[in-house]
């Protein structure tokens, strides 16, 4: 039998139970989207061709004008700033990101929207325009921060905080009254599927997804969909083009495996799995129903504000006689390896979107022989 590539490095292999992670790698590709990149890996294309024929089978697929293949999600938001600046223009798509006085270098946000990932944004050279505080944005607010200087304005989708946004319609007007883009990184929120194309039928000009959480695709791909102009200036932007996107080298195998994934993820049925997610939770609520200090809880939405059950498991810590950490850290650190979330002071959360068949199992085996 040929030893696996990570037991000849010496590398630990994972039970996910906590996310798409990209520290764990994201997600596990089906065999179609595997098969799909070692057919692509066997002859020489051309790549800007390649990237355009895969872009109008996606958006043909999720309803949308056009798409575009990017090196993860990172790129597609410093690809899309870019494009919002540039256009088709030859001249400023040579000076990002330095922007001089003719080009316009502003991007809105929302102050309680933003997140650790907006860097990617900034790299491009413009300055955040912060709108709202923690209790919310008016529109005006809004409409007001939008001056000659504004590239585009920024949604950071989660479900859990757009109650304190500008809501999604009232933005979208307000932009297309100013003639200014309005982009969605919606990198996590898959599911629901029909997110793929909800948020460009409402009208705003651009979504962007990771190609490998939901999608079960590339962990090194990310999906754009939406205007076709700006696809167009994404792709002016990107490889092969020895410019700003240049680093962000998307190969034929990740360009025809975001393909595969994208037709394999709409072809699953939704319902089941959110009933597969449904029957997890009712699971470890049987494994544990008898089991002193141990309570088990449906905890909803996901950490991403995602439509999708988690277990949330709670360990009375002085009837057990070991602390929530403890029990993350033998779990982590035993055969087999499991990540799983914290949860407050002393709880778990295990989370059904990443565990292979047979893995829950396999969890609820661990916690018992670490609890007693």
């Amino acid at each position: 039998m040929t030893m696996s590539i990570y037991k000849r490095l010496g590398i630990r292999t994972v039970i996910n139970g906590n996310a798409t992670l990209t520290r764990l790698g994201g997600s596990i590709m089906p065999p179609e989207v595997v098969a799909a990149m070692a057919d692509a890996s066997k002859h020489f294309v051309d790549i800007i061709e390649l990237q355009k024929r895969v872009g109008e089978e996606i958006a043909k697929r999720t309803h949308n004008e056009a798409a575009y293949v990017s090196c993860g999600a990172a790129a597609a938001l410093t690809l899309s700033t870019a494009a919002c600046i540039t256009g088709l223009d030859a001249a400023k798509r040579e000076k990002l990101p330095h922007l001089d006085a003719s080009m316009k270098n502003e991007v809105i946000v929302h102050r309680h929207g933003r997140v650790g990932y907006d860097f990617a944004v900034r790299q491009v050279g413009v300055t955040f325009v912060e709108i709202g505080d923690e209790n919310g944005t008016l529109p005006d607010e809004l409409e007001s921060a939008i001056t000659e200087k504004t590239a585009a304005i920024f949604y950071f989708a989660n479900p859990g905080r757009e109650h304190l946004w500008v809501p999604y319609a009232e933005a979208i007007a307000i932009a297309k009254r100013h003639d200014v883009p309005l982009i969605v990184d919606a990198a996590a929120q898959l599911p629901p599927p029909e997110n793929l194309w909800r948020f460009t039928q409402m009208g705003a000009d651009l979504a962007l997804f990771s190609g490998g959480k939901g999608l079960c695709g590339p962990q090194s791909s990310g999906l754009t969909v939406g205007k076709k102009s700006l696809i167009e200036a994404i792709a002016f932007n990107g490889p092969p083009h020895p410019f700003i996107g240049r680093g962000m080298k998307v190969g034929k195998e990740e360009l025809v495996g975001l393909l595969a994934a994208v037709e394999w993820y709409l072809d699953q049925d939704p319902e089941a799995l959110q009933q597969s997610y449904e029957d997890q939770v009712t699971y470890y609520d049987e494994v544990f129903a008898d089991t002193q200090g141990v309570t088990v809880h449906r905890s909803f939405p996901s950490e991403a504000g995602q439509p999708m059950p988690r277990t949330e498991i709670r360990f009375d810590e002085e009837h057990l006689g070991i602390t929530r950490n403890e029990i993350l850290q033998q779990l982590a650190e035993g055969e087999p390896a499991i990540d799983i979330a914290g949860a407050g002071a002393n709880g778990v959360l295990i989370n059904g979107q990443t565990l292979m068949p047979g893995e829950i199992e396999i969890i609820a085996k661990r916690l018992k022989e670490i609890i007693f």
